[in-house]
């Protein structure tokens, strides 16, 4: 089961992340527990210091844009 972060304030882009992440887990059928993570301290911990951020078992994926779809399909494969 992949352990997936969005990490973000609540802003439209995290939002649309945090949707984007759900909606490839569902159509993949992808096992994964996900967290939204609002604590600005908690950014810090994983480097992250522009949102959105994508962190994948404990892996930064990506900081400050979205990925596309087939992007983060293609990641979620790769470490499933």
């Amino acid at each position: 089961m992949l352990d997936i972060k969005v990490l973000g304030t609540g802003c439209a882009n995290c939002i649309k992340l945090e949707n984007l992440v759900k909606e490839v887990v569902s159509e993949k059928n992808i096992s994964a527990n996900i967290e939204k993570v609002t604590n600005r301290d908690k950014f810090m911990d994983y480097g992250v210091m522009i949102t959105p951020g994508l962190v994948v078992n404990g892996k930064v994926l990506s900081s400050g844009k979205i990925p596309t779809k087939s992007t983060l399909e293609h990641w979620l494969k790769e470490i499933k």
